[in-house]
Parts: C-alpha cells; sequence; structure tokens
C-alpha cells in the first residue's frame, strides 16, 4: 500500500479529533449530573410540585456557570456554555421532549391577504380547497387555485373586492389576469411563512431550549420543531401555537345583560329537548341523535342521549355573577365554555340584543389556578369584528410585577398605538368603563381606568398567572404574532424516564453487539480477525466523534445504525480475508495474497457500500427526527467503514507482516470451512422459483385478508403509552377505552403492565385545549388501574417516572397521507436509483432486473410477514415510518449481496472464457458462499442483540431487518442471480461481456 505514512497521519488525527470533540459530551453530562444532585439535595419530594421546583433549580444552577470556564484542554479554555454547544445532541427517544409538525393555516393568510371579504365565489374557492386537502398532495394553495378557477366564472382575482385591494397596492393591479395573480399570492403566501418560521424561531430562542431544530418543510406551510429535554410540554405546545393575536376592546357592564340574559333563557326552553323528548331520543341510533336540534345547537356538546332534563337553559350552567359595575356577565364552568357560545351566538339569540349592542363580541377569559370557573364577558364589537387597538402597535414587552407581587406584563406602543391608547383610556375614565385585554380570543384581564387618560403608549397585562406564563407572554409578544394559527398536526412527546431507559437500553445492546463481533473475527480469522477488530473499534470511535463535531442528533435508531454499521465494516473485512485466502490457496505468498485479496477485493467493496448508501440518502431525504438519525449514522458509518477497513486493516496487516509475523487467516476450528465447495445452484433455481412463488402468495394472501397494522403515521390518530403499577388486561382496558373514545385498541408494549394505546378520536381537531381534555379522558378511564396516582404525577414527565403517560404521539389524516405518500415515493426511489446504478456498473440491464426483481420479492416476504404475525406477537409490529426505515435497510443490505455475487461472475467470466455461463454463475455462487454466510450471520447475530436488549420502542423495527435478512441472503443465491441469468438468452450468454 502506497502513502502508508499518510493514512498514519490521518488515522491518528482522525482519531484526536472524535476524542476532542466527544470529550465535551463528557464533560457537559459530569456538570448535568452535578446540576441534577444538587437538585435534588435541596428540593424534598415532599415539597408541593417538587418536580417543577428541582428543574428549577437546576436550570438555576448551569444559568450560574454558563459563562464560568468549567474546561480546559491546553490553553484552551470553555465555558459551560461553550461545552454544551459542543457536546453531541441526543434525540428525544433518548433525552425526552417534544417533536411536532405545525401547520400554518394558509386559509387564514389568503383571508388576510383579502381583507377577509365577503365575496361568495372566493369563500367558496377556500371551503373547496378544505375539501380538496383531506385526499391531495398538492399545499393548501394549489388546490385553492384549481377550486377557484373550477367555479369563478367571470370573477377574477384581481377583483377590488378579493386581491386588488389595499393589502396589496403596489403588488397587484385591476388589469392583472390570474396567472399573474397567482404569481404574487404564492410569493406572498411564501413571505408570510418564512415571517412564521422566523417568529418561532425567536420564541424558541427566548425558551432557552438547549440544541433546538426548527425547520420549514417544502412549500407546504409546515414547520418542524424539535425541543429535546423540554419537560414542561403543555407550555412549550401553547408557546408554538399561540399566534400572539392581541387586541385591546371596549367591555360593556355585565349588568347591561341581564335582561338580555333572562330573554335569552327563555328562548332556548323552545329549542332545547326537555325530558318529555329523552325517550325519543334514547329510541334514535346515534347518526339520528347527530341531526337533532340540540346537536345542531351545541355541537358536540349533547351528543349524549340520555342526558337529563334541561329547565333553564343558562341560568342552569351560571355559577357565579361579576361585581356591580365591573365587566363579567356571569361564570361559568371551563367545561361548558363552547355550549354557552354557541348558544348566546344562535341568530334567535342574538336578535334579542337591543340595536347598540347588535355586534356585540363574547368572549371568555383567563381561568385562575386550579379552578374550572371562567368568567363571561361582553366586548364593544363592530360590523367588521376589528378592534379598536391591536397586538401590532406593540414595540416591547418584558415580564414585571405588579403592585400585589403577582407576574405581569409590562408593554411599550409605537406612537400611532399610544395615541389610540391615550384615546381608549381617556373614554373608558369618563364612561367608568373597562378595556379588555384580549389575547388569542381570550380575556386576561378588563382593568378599568382610574387616573383619566393613559399617555405615553405604556400599558400593562395582568391575569393572574405563573411566573412562567408571563415570561412566555412576554416572549411571544416580543417576538411578534404569527401571520396565521398555526395548527399542531404531528406531536410526538416522550418523557425522560423514557429516554434514559432508551439510553440503557440501546448501551447495552450496543455493548453485547461490539463484544460478541469482536470475539467472533478472532475466532473465525485468529490475529487478522484481531487487526480488523483494532480498526472496527477505531470506526465506531470516528462514527461518534464526526457526529459530535457535525452537531448531528443521536437517536436510538441512530444507535441501530451504528450497529449494523459494526456488521458493514465485518463484511468489508471478511470480503478481503477470504479474497487474500483465495490467494494463498493458489500458492501466492504472503505479501502478494494480501496486496491481491485487497485489490480485488476493492470493487466488491464499493459496489456493496455504495447501493447500501443510495438506499441511505434516500432515506436521509424522505425521513423524519429519529429516521434521519439512522440514515445519518448509516451514511457516516458507510464511509468511515471503508477507511478503517481498507486502510486501517491494511496498514496492520503489512506492520505485522513487515516484522516477520505469519497470518494464515483461519484458524484451527475454521481451516477448511466453505473450500472447495461446488453447489449447482442454478439446477436447483425451479425448486427455489417454486418455494418463492408460493411464499409471495401466502404474503399477497394474508395482505389481502389480514392488511397490515398501520400505525397513526400512516392512518393518523393518537397513540399514548402508558405504564401501570401491576400488570392489566389489554383487552379489558380496550373495552373501557371504546366507551370513552368510542373507538380506542390497547395493546401491551413490551412487559404487560405497559399498554400502547392508539384511538382516533377527534383526531381532526387541533389545540392545546383538547389535547389537554383527552389526556383527561384518558386519565379517567384508567384510573382504576393506577392505584391513586394523581392526574399530575400521570401525565408529569420526570427522569424516576415509573408509572403514568410515558410517551404520546400525535398524527393528524392529512399528514399521515403525506407520510404514506412519501413512503412509497421513497422505496419505489430506491429501487429506481438501485436499478440504474447496476446498470452503470454491469452494463446488461439482466442484472438490474435480477437484482431488483430480487429486493421485490424480500419486500413482499417482509410484509407478508407481519401481515401474518402481527395479532399475535408479543411486540408492536406496526407499519410507520420506523418499519419503511427497515425496509430501506433490508433493499440495501439485500442488493450488497447481490452486486457482490454479480461482481465475480463478471471477474470469473473474464478470466474463464472457455467455461459454460453456467458454470461460471455457480462457481461463483459457491466462492461467495462463505463470505456470505459469514456476514449473514454476524450481522444476524448484531441484530439479535439489539433486538433482545434494545428496548420496546425499536423491537418491530429490528424484526423487520431480522426477517429482511434472512430473505435476503436467500435471495441473492436462489432468486437474484438465477433471474439474471435466465433474462440472458443463449447467444447472449456466448458473447457476454463485462
Amino acid at each position: 500500500m502506497q502513502n502508508k505514512g499518510l493514512v498514519k497521519i490521518f488515522a491518528v488525527l482522525f482519531g484526536l479529533v472524535s476524542i476532542y470533540q466527544l470529550s465535551f459530551t463528557f464533560k457537559a453530562n459530569q456538570i448535568e449530573r452535578k446540576a441534577e444532585e444538587i437538585a435534588i439535595n435541596k428540593i424534598s419530594e415532599k415539597e408541593p410540585d417538587y418536580r417543577a421546583l428541582r428543574s428549577a433549580e437546576e436550570a438555576k444552577y448551569l444559568e450560574s456557570v454558563a459563562t464560568d470556564t468549567v474546561f480546559n484542554i491546553g490553553i484552551a479554555k470553555f465555558t459551560y456554555n461553550d461545552v454544551k454547544t459542543k457536546a453531541m445532541n441526543l434525540g428525544l427517544d433518548l433525552k425526552g421532549g417534544i417533536n411536532v409538525i405545525l401547520q400554518v393555516s394558509v386559509k387564514d393568510i389568503l383571508k388576510g391577504l383579502a381583507n377577509n371579504t365577503k365575496n361568495p365565489v372566493f369563500n367558496k374557492a377556500l371551503d373547496d380547497a378544505t375539501e380538496l386537502q383531506k385526499n391531495s398532495q398538492n399545499t393548501y394553495l394549489e388546490d385553492f387555485f384549481i377550486a377557484f378557477d373550477k367555479i369563478k366564472g367571470t370573477t377574477k382575482l384581481a377583483s377590488p373586492d378579493i386581491f386588488y385591494t389595499k393589502n396589496l397596492d403596489g403588488d397587484i393591479e385591476g388589469s392583472m389576469t390570474d396567472e399573474q395573480v397567482k404569481k404574487v399570492i404564492s410569493t406572498k403566501i411564501d413571505e408570510s411563512i418564512v415571517s412564521a418560521f422566523e417568529v418561532l424561531r425567536k420564541r424558541i430562542d427566548e425558551f432557552g431550549v438547549t440544541s433546538p431544530n426548527i425547520q420549514r418543510l417544502g412549500t407546504s406551510g409546515r414547520i418542524l420543531v424539535e425541543l429535546p429535554g423540554v419537560k414542561d410540554v403543555e407550555r412549550a405546545t401553547k408557546l408554538l401555537q399561540s399566534t400572539a393575536q392581541l387586541e385591546f376592546w371596549d367591555a360593556y357592564k355585565g349588568e347591561q345583560f341581564f335582561d338580555f340574559l333572562s330573554q335569552a333563557n327563555e328562548v332556548l326552553k323552545g329549542v332545547v329537548k326537555t325530558n318529555t323528548d329523552t325517550d325519543k331520543v334514547e329510541s334514535q341510533d346515534e347518526e339520528q341523535a347527530k341531526d337533532s336540534t340540540i346537536d345542531n345547537l351545541l355541537g358536540e356538546a349533547a351528543t349524549d342521549s340520555t342526558a337529563t332534563k334541561t329547565v333553564n337553559p343558562i341560568f342552569d350552567l351560571i355559577r357565579g355573577q361579576g361585581y356591580q359595575g365591573g365587566p363579567v356577565i356571569a361564570q361559568f364552568e371551563i367545561k361548558d365554555r363552547e355550549t354557552v357560545l354557541n348558544y348566546l351566538n344562535q341568530p334567535q339569540v342574538r336578535a334579542l340584543l337591543p340595536a347598540d349592542m347588535r355586534y356585540v363580541k363574547f368572549a371568555f377569559g383567563k381561568p385562575e389556578k386550579d379552578s374550572e370557573i371562567i368568567d363571561l364577558y361582553g366586548l364593544v364589537g363592530n360590523r367588521d369584528n376589528i378592534p379598536q387597538l391591536s397586538g401590532a402597535v406593540v414595540t416591547d414587552a418584558r415580564n414585571a410585577f405588579g403592585q400585589t407581587g403577582k407576574p405581569t406584563v409590562s408593554m411599550q406602543m409605537n406612537a400611532k398605538g399610544a395615541k389610540i391608547w391615550e384615546e381608549m383610556t381617556g373614554k373608558a375614565y369618563a364612561q367608568g368603563s373597562q378595556i379588555a385585554i384580549v389575547l388569542d380570543n381570550i380575556v386576561y384581564s378588563a382593568p378599568g381606568v382610574t387616573t383619566g387618560a393613559i399617555s405615553g403608549g405604556s400599558s400593562e397585562i395582568s391575569g393572574n398567572f405563573t411566573l412562567n406564563e408571563a415570561v412566555d407572554l412576554a416572549n411571544v409578544l416580543r417576538a411578534g404574532k404569527l401571520p396565521a394559527h398555526a395548527d399542531i398536526i404531528s406531536s410526538e412527546v416522550v418523557g425522560p424516564s423514557l429516554g434514559k431507559e432508551a439510553i440503557h437500553s440501546g448501551t447495552v445492546s450496543f455493548m453485547i453487539a461490539l463484544a460478541l463481533v469482536l470475539i467472533w473475527m478472532i475466532v473465525y480469522y485468529g490475529k487478522s480477525g484481531g487487526f480488523a477488530d483494532i480498526a472496527m473499534l477505531l470506526n465506531i470511535l470516528l462514527i461518534f466523534g464526526i457526529l459530535s463535531g457535525l452537531g448531528a442528533v443521536l437517536t436510538l435508531p441512530g444507535i441501530a445504525g451504528i450497529v449494523l454499521t459494526i456488521g458493514m465494516s465485518v463484511d468489508a473485512n471478511v470480503i478481503i480475508f477470504e479474497r487474500t485466502k483465495e490467494e494463498i490457496a493458489k500458492g501466492k505468498g504472503l505479501k502478494e495474497a494480501i496486496q491481491d485479496g485487497f485489490s480485488n477485493a476493492l470493487s466488491s467493496i464499493l459496489d456493496a457500500n455504495i447501493t447500501t448508501g443510495l438506499t441511505a440518502l434516500i432515506l436521509f431525504v424522505f425521513g423524519t427526527g429519529p429516521i434521519k438519525g439512522f440514515a445519518t449514522t448509516l451514511l457516516i458509518g458507510i464511509f468511515t467503514s471503508l477507511f478503517t477497513a481498507i486502510f486501517i486493516t491494511r496498514l496492520l496487516i503489512d506492520w505485522y507482516v513487515n516484522k516477520g509475523g505469519k497470518l494464515e487467516f483461519t484458524t484451527p476450528l475454521t481451516k477448511n470451512l466453505f473450500r472447495n465447495i461446488n453447489i449447482e445452484f442454478l439446477k436447483k433455481r425451479k425448486i427455489a422459483y417454486i418455494l418463492s412463488g408460493i411464499l409471495i402468495l401466502i404474503s399477497l394472501g394474508s395482505l389481502f385478508i389480514n392488511s397490515l397494522d398501520q400505525g397513526v403515521d400512516f392512518v393518523g390518530g393518537r397513540t399514548y403509552q402508558v405504564r401501570f403499577p401491576q400488570d392489566v388486561s389489554a383487552s379489558e382496558i380496550s373495552a373501557t377505552l371504546v366507551g370513552a373514545f368510542g373507538s380506542a385498541d390497547a395493546k401491551t408494549f413490551g412487559a404487560d403492565n405497559q399498554l400502547k394505546i392508539t384511538t382516533k378520536y377527534k383526531v381532526n381537531e387541533t389545540g392545546s385545549e383538547v389535547d389537554e381534555a383527552i389526556r383527561k379522558t384518558l386519565y379517567t378511564s384508567l384510573q382504576p388501574h393506577l392505584n391513586g396516582v394523581s392526574y399530575e404525577d400521570f401525565i408529569a414527565p420526570s427522569e424516576t417516572k415509573t408509572v403514568g403517560l410515558m410517551k404520546s404521539y400525535k398524527v393528524s389524516p392529512t399528514i399521515a397521507d403525506d407520510i404514506k405518500q412519501e413512503s412509497f415515493w421513497a422505496v419505489l426511489g430506491s429501487l429506481i436509483v438501485v436499478f440504474l446504478y447496476i446498470l452503470f456498473r454491469f452494463k446488461k440491464w439482466q442484472y438490474s432486473l435480477g437484482a431488483v426483481l430480487a429486493v421485490f420479492h424480500d419486500v413482499l416476504i417482509v410484509l407478508g410477514v407481519f401481515s401474518l404475525t402481527y395479532k399475535f406477537m408479543p411486540f408492536s409490529m406496526e407499519i410507520d415510518q420506523a418499519f419503511i426505515a427497515a425496509i430501506l435497510t433490508v433493499i440495501g443490505y439485500s442488493l450488497n449481496d447481490t452486486v457482490i455475487v454479480f461482481d465475480r461472475v463478471r471477474e470469473y467470466f473474464n478470466e474463464h472464457t472457455s467455461w459454460k455461463f453456467d458454470k461460471i454463475v455457480d462457481v461463483s455462487l459457491s466462492s461467495t458462499l462463505g463470505r456470505t454466510l459469514n456476514t449473514s450471520s454476524t450481522t444476524l447475530v448484531v441484530l439479535l442483540a439489539i433486538f433482545i436488549f434494545g428496548g420496546d420502542s425499536i423491537r418491530g423495527f429490528m424484526f423487520a431487518l431480522i426477517v429482511g435478512i434472512v430473505v435476503g441472503t436467500y435471495s441473492s443465491l436462489f432468486i437474484a442471480t438465477p433471474l439474471m441469468y435466465d433474462t440472458i438468452d443463449r447467444a447472449e450468454k456466448k458473447k457476454i461481456k463485462s
């Protein structure tokens, strides 16, 4: 090998740089463990809300050392902030936290650009686009244009009551064609989404999360946000979803509505069903009940057909009154909020309002902590439903403490806002009325003005805030409002205790797999296997070092990717050693055999790793979160494996041989293993075809009859991982949850005291309130099995948590459809790319066809196995994004085997021109059999170690890989190469060239 000195230098440099990068991770972990110990020693578990207090104490300590020098490397000094920035990032599944995909409402942006027009064609197109989105891969904007073109008639987008408005003055002219307007609107939508992205980024920066990840997904208005380590999930979701739509409204006095409420109550008596209708309702089926008058009035609030008699629809719901002269109309329970608003906004009810109050805007206030009671306000509205003053005038916001010592938010307005604010406060002072401060349609406070008009633009929001709420509100106001509301269409919440378990299980499986491979290489290849082990250990060090240096995120599937890389590293060394053994068998000297062994193996190693790399690259492009982490480690591992196997192993072997050492590349146990094998594979191909045909028919039949256990990734829904203090019956829990949610499924997940619960209940509804309500319903249903665990402990994240909600995952049907589509294209794309690469390398389409058909065969059988067994396997076998990652990995691995055989076929054809083509094929398969079985066995041992010790969440993923490796090994021997042989006609076999 030439340039040995250069290889040595690179190896030493790469190793030192990797150690340097990883040292920051060790130091950061050391400091964080100290912070945790300080918090535990300082805050007792007996303290109320001790988890939050400990979290705050940890944060306090870390903040105190943030700018202190905590790490010295030579003359270089690093603060904790420096160390943390350079430390390896752990994914949600290892650290806990939240991962969400937000959908910015393009519909809202379009309405804003059109100045909330009443144009019927425009609004019909918006509604039609919303329907199209349910089964469309287009963006909302594309579907809006399609819907508008279908119904527009003579209406133009540049009409004065659509987009030819003051909002778009200078951008759109009345003479523009629809196509010209579409380009402008597309640009404006893109600008709004970029604005939303920046607003969210600023909020996250203010939130103080370590190593957050925020990225825009395509052009659809979707934004991915990953917040590893976040413990207060509810706070984080509110921060992300809040549009920060701040408004200032004049408020009516509560007593102005007393007569109205009495009249409304009387009118509603004739609409709301009473006890005399109960028997009729009970006899109706569910669909008929949904069409009843009460349901039309209350939406979901009164779907219970056995509701008790309602004598006073409004008065029966009132739980308290406001004070005389104050803005509170009445007080209600939180659960009745939507019911009351539906009552009060009915046309026949609003008709009772006096003429000067016809545009009143009803809104509820912010509930006090631990209270289920909220206040109802009446805001002075107008025809256009526009507030007297909006939050756009706010230039700065800070959390502060009011006169009572409670947290508040102080604001400063610009000159325009200050002038309007002075007018509003002056008017309120003169009339003795209040001004309601409304954020995202919630009244935070409605203070009176006692000192006259307020000049200068200063104002304050109070509203029974906690300190965190005041800090977050100030942050979102300072960052600015979102251009439209953003719904969480996909979310994953992982508790830190689950992350700790994942780290432990991942580490254990990794060490066991590594130990088995290291031992096997020495058992099989002796001293040369030891040299391969040293190269492999350097390979692992380089992978972790590069991951840390790039700032990549390490996930549990990422650890699986590293372990799989170990198998690939073994594969490269096995190919080299087997080729060297062949050269020694030909009578060549040791040094010459080593030289030729490495040279002859290079083509096969490169081809095999490139095909695997192509599928990993496709996985990286299409994957998100942990799956992207798997692809990242796999791609890095391919490059480091090539470097260590080709150069480092060679360097060590040459060093040993040059100093007089002897290598045989075997041990007494393996010396004659796989020698002089000559199996006539082609004669057995018909049996293989029949066997494969039967397996494929069984798979297709099962897929048709049993289908697959599709996860929420593909069908939408909510999934909760819940751990109980004792073993529970999944069927019993399922029956209970069906009563609560209408449809639900509970499966044992790992141990018998842990369930994976899936439901589609309210899957199309978004908002933190909906999520919270569903969590409460889940808790109530499971409470008899939780041995007195409180709701707060049930949902609260903790690194020591052993009972309760460990993980939750939500995917809306819209994004589920997109994920399914992307997965299909990822698999199809990988097959096409591999077909083209093999065609390029072997110059014959028959090689590509044989390889791709064999891979298609492997995928069908893996799907069939999952379809046949998912109902009784003791672990989750859901078809989700992780499964698609496994399929793509199987594709890469199967092709790896096949390409090595094809490479040997090409080599033998050029060397043995007198041989018949069928002999070339049989000898090629026989000569590579040792390598094929050795590599497959080693990889299977590695995968089995992860399967057994790697944790519940990754078991289905590993099972797919195990089945895929077994089937892929079989297909490379009995399907791919025989198919290639059969598709080349006799004349072609005589003149085939490489």
